[in-house]
């Protein structure tokens, strides 16, 4: 069953009695929510495991930082009208609707999403977001977000895009969502072939974090999209506790590959309320992007991002094996050896690795 309260959580044995009134409370600041896919991934008996961390309310949530913000990477600063969010020059984010299949506990958009929200957009505030999206040329790319997108019907997704057809300077619509792992059977051959009979190109970024989330199901609604010529691309945050490892990281950029999913973004964790258990420091994360350099091809290779707070967009913050000024950088290879460039001496060519 889909899990929706944390009576839902006592019920499904994920959570003992003993938590209820600990749980009640952070459930009651922000959304409880776990598709039956996924809960069904969780092990009760192991106090870490890396799905409950993901989902499962946690007392810590109530407990906000300093730096912590309701709104860390500066949407509502960037939002001309209702729904949009206009922060670099050539794309848009359209905000469909603020309800998703599954409530991330390190989400960014934790406080304006869930229980006691609007749930979508109005007509009116659909009709201004794409009057804005039309009358400004510049936008290239609309980034269907939210929320989740893909649990619309089709019959309000299939209107989205007819009117993103005729707009005839945006080119690109790229979708944001956790339904291929959350909610795979919403995943239909229907929704395939609306995706694929669009005339723009579109482009689809699936949200996992661990390995287990890439179960077969999750796999063949992957399949489904790809078959159809829909390019998919993978969006992961680095989570401590979840996949701070260089292990789990590396196979799960695999599974990613295998099911045709060209990793994308590797987040480092936004200044979101109460999510501070969650965050790794950006040392930390550079040293797993230097060993998955070591251990993984160039496909299965995504870029370190951060977004900077207050709005001011991405920036990659890499693994630092690249360094210095010009005349004088400094290459770290993948086995930890530390080279001049351009070299002050002729090398010899190392033998080419496969």
């Amino acid at each position: 069953m889909n899990i929706v309260s944390v009576e839902d959580l006592i019920e499904a044995g994920l959570v003992p009695t003993s938590r209820r009134a600990a749980l009640d409370k952070v459930g009651t600041r922000y959304a409880v929510g776990i598709s039956a896919p996924l809960a069904s991934l969780i092990d009760p008996g192991d106090p870490d495991d890396p799905i409950a961390r993901q989902f499962v309310p946690d007392p810590r949530e109530l407990v906000v930082e300093v730096e912590e913000t309701a709104d860390p990477i500066g949407d509502d600063s960037h939002s001309p009208v209702e729904g949009i969010v206009h922060r670099y020059p050539d794309r848009v984010l359209l905000k469909l609707l603020h309800v998703c299949p599954v409530y991330c506990r390190f989400c960014f958009r934790r406080e304006m999403v869930g229980p006691g929200h609007a749930t979508h957009l109005t007509a009116a505030a659909l009709d201004r977001a794409f009057a804005y999206i039309a009358a400004h040329t510049e936008i290239f790319e609309v980034i269907l977000t939210g929320g989740d997108p893909l649990i619309l019907s089709l019959r309000r997704l299939g209107d989205v895009f007819a009117r993103l057809a005729g707009i005839g300077h945006v080119a690109i619509v790229r979708i944001h969502t956790r339904v291929p792992v959350a909610e795979p059977a919403l995943v239909t051959d229907a929704l395939a072939a609306l995706l694929r009979q669009s005339s723009k190109t579109v482009y689809v970024a699936v949200h996992a974090n661990h390995p287990r989330e890439l179960t077969q199901a999750a796999r063949a609604a992957c399949a489904k999209l790809a078959d159809a010529g829909i390019p998919l691309l993978s969006q992961t945050v680095l989570l401590r506790g979840i996949n701070d490892n260089a292990e789990v990281l590396a196979e799960l950029m695999r599974r990613f590959v295998k099911a045709r999913v060209k990793p994308y973004y590797l987040h480092h964790p936004d200044l979101a309320r109460g999510t501070a258990h969650f965050r790794v420091s950006i040392e930390e994360g550079r040293a797993l992007m230097c060993a998955l350099r070591g251990r993984l091809s160039g496909l299965c290779q995504p870029q370190y991002m951060l977004d900077i707070p207050g709005g001011f967009g991405k920036v990659p913050i890499g693994d630092g094996l690249f360094e210095g000024k010009e005349g004088a950088y400094r290459a770290t290879d993948f086995r930890g050896a530390v080279h001049e460039y351009p070299p002050r001496t002729a090398q010899a060519p190392a033998a080419c690795e496969t």
